[in-house]
């Protein structure tokens, strides 16, 4: 009997050939001034196109969602042409594709952003760490807090995104809610000290998610939508102090939405996935949403598996593995090693660590 990682899942009327899905993964390959995708690019989800889903990677849906040099954008016409060429080679692949929408909030730099303004935030936050930007690595400053201008164009920013990533061909969208980016430092207490609408209560801090889904709606099928959330795992202490109560509220309302899936992130390794799966919040959250549930963080053959027959998640994410493995699905099924990724190559440009990883070669037998 075929294990269940391997078996169609139907998405919202999307077929899916298996139950993997190619996480996200920020890999900074839109080295030209339009920040757009290219060929290289398109090559590099072809190769990995015979997971289930993929999730390209976060695309920033303004000017002002802008912080890490190289990512592409989806909003300008040279952008859309750019994924119009991801699109069509995964699809002539066989593949299906959702394009995750991005803003990252504090996690830029004025240089970066337009008019030179600081960067944006629910409010003011300073993140840990350096940010790449035209006069070289810099500290993060001091975000500003979002006007309600500002967060009303960022709403329709969300929704104009995810009409031009249909145009561009993708068969649905991921809201990018985790993180600690721009949506997620709304959600959080820890981040979210307004006192105006969208502060206070569990129920005002999630209102900014919830206006970007409505928005989308309008104009997008829900059931071409997916949402990410990362209840447990956060950046540089920027956290919620009861994270059980606001993501379950959540949750529990998104069930509403009939969303193509929930995407719950969280930091786990595979030896806690396998020894210790009693400490993962998946099955928490299982039990408050009916829709369906992919689960990212740390996966193994062995804990996909179980999880996906203790009903705990519909489909499994895989991150890392995707960078050194675009054969994931064919290696998994055949029980065959994993390369190992090269981290220096993550996010410095060119073809090496990005398409030059070999596929092994099976036997149809």
């Amino acid at each position: 009997m075929e294990q269940p990682l391997f078996q169609p899942y139907d998405l919202s009327g999307t077929t899916l050939s298996n139950r993997i899905a190619m996480a996200p993964l920020t890999r900074r390959r839109a080295e030209n001034a339009a920040l757009a995708a290219d060929e290289m690019v398109a090559l590099y989800y072809q190769q990995r196109a015979s997971a289930g889903l993929l999730i390209a990677e976060g695309s920033q849906i303004s000017p002002q969602a802008y912080g890490y040099t190289g990512s592409p954008g989806c909003f300008t016409p040279r952008q859309l042409e750019g994924w119009k060429i991801v699109t069509r080679a995964v699809h002539n692949a066989g593949g299906k594709i959702f394009l995750q929408l991005w803003h990252v909030g504090p996690f830029s730099h004025r240089l970066l952003q337009p008019g030179g303004k600081a960067p944006v935030s629910a409010s003011p936050v300073t993140p840990d760490g350096e940010v790449l930007t035209s006069e070289g690595r810099l500290p993060y400053e001091s975000s500003r807090a979002m006007s309600r201008e500002e967060i009303l164009q960022t709403v329709q920013d969300f929704a104009t995104a995810a009409q031009n990533a249909l145009k561009a061909g993708f068969d649905g969208v991921e809201v990018h809610g985790a993180h600690a980016y721009i949506i997620d430092q709304f959600i959080m207490d820890g981040t979210n000290q307004r006192t105006d609408e969208f502060g206070g209560s569990k129920e005002n801090r999630s209102k900014f998610l919830f206006m970007i889904l409505d928005e989308i709606i309008k104009s997008v099928p829900s059931g071409k939508m997916g949402l990410r959330l990362s209840p447990r795992s956060v950046k540089q202490g920027m956290e919620d102090s009861n994270e059980k109560e606001t993501y379950g509220y959540i949750i529990d309302k998104l069930n509403s939405y009939s969303l193509a899936y929930l995407h719950i992130s969280e930091m786990m390794s595979p030896e806690d996935r396998l020894e210790h799966p009693e400490n993962s919040i998946i099955p928490y959250y299982r039990n408050i949403y009916k829709g369906t549930l992919i689960s990212c963080g740390g996966h193994t053959l062995e804990s996909a598996n179980r999880m996906i027959n203790n009903n705990e998640a519909d489909l499994i994410a895989f991150g890392k593995p995707y960078i050194s493995n675009p054969d994931l699905v064919e290696r998994l099924k055949h029980n065959a090693p994993l390369a190992h990724w090269d981290k220096d190559t993550f996010y410095h440009g060119g073809r090496k660590g990005y398409i030059d990883y070999p596929a092994l070669e099976f036997s149809n037998s």
